[in-house]
């Protein structure tokens, strides 16, 4: 027997809002760097070869989505993830694709 589970609106909308911010090859690409460490915008701009600028775009949609923290160390800012699930839900889409 299934049981029925009551949806939570805001909740699913919380995590389509979030699902939208990672889909995006180089935000999953950051995820990945940042899953079990903490990264300053330059070690993750020169770790993807990608322009400063283009780096900040992702970190910045990513934090206002909620994926990540920061925190400011003088002139440097630092990213890290909030949580290990969206690593869990990478890793699940990874292993769906696989042949």
């Amino acid at each position: 027997m299934i049981k029925k589970v009551k949806l939570d609106i805001d909740k699913l909308e919380a995590a389509a809002s979030k699902l939208r911010a990672i889909a995006h090859p180089m935000r999953i690409a950051v995820i990945d760097l940042l899953h079990d460490r903490e990264l300053s915008v330059t070690e993750i701009y020169k770790r993807l070869n990608i322009e400063q600028a283009s780096a900040s775009h992702h970190l910045n949609i990513l934090k206002s989505k909620g994926v990540l923290n920061s925190k400011r160390n003088g002139k440097k800012i630092y990213y890290s993830l909030k949580s290990q699930t969206l690593i869990e839900i990478i890793d699940c889409i990874n292993r769906c694709n696989e042949s």
